[in-house]
């Protein structure tokens, strides 16, 4: 009777002791989507505007690959110039899809006061497009 009883602790302990270290953390996926900046080609919009009217420019952005997905627009600079940058998103997975077209995004601007701003977005890591706007 001892020896059944000692058998049947043992064996509780084991039972425990795989339940309790078994992890499920192989079923859950790790986002390793890789964020970068993408080179923007073109700004198409208007050059004239009035205050508190909104807005919309074109923004024409190459990627690396068809997988990427737009992020959002930072602000960037290049030697104390102020500007803007497109970043996106490429996913962990191999991009089957390996040759991109441009991409575009819409930016919307509304000036609230009168004079000549300048779009300045990412070109190159050291220049960027333009596109003056004049707003009366």
């Amino acid at each position: 009777m001892k020896n059944f009883r000692l058998k049947s602790i043992l064996a509780i302990v084991l039972l425990t002791t795989v339940f309790v270290s078994c992890n499920n953390d192989d079923d859950e996926q790790v986002n390793t989507s890789k964020t970068k900046v993408a080179l923007v080609t073109k700004i198409e919009g208007p050059t004239t505007g009035k205050v508190n009217v909104e807005l919309s420019y074109v923004i024409t952005y190459i990627v690396d690959n068809a997988c990427a997905e737009f992020v959002n627009i930072t602000e960037t600079t290049i030697d104390k110039e102020i500007g803007y940058q497109v970043e996106v998103k490429y996913p962990a997975e191999v991009c089957t899809q390996q040759v991109p077209d441009p991409k575009k995004t819409l930016l919307k601007f509304t000036p609230t006061v009168k004079g000549t701003f300048e779009l300045k977005f990412k070109k190159s890591e050291t220049e960027f497009v333009t596109q003056k706007v004049v707003i009366e």
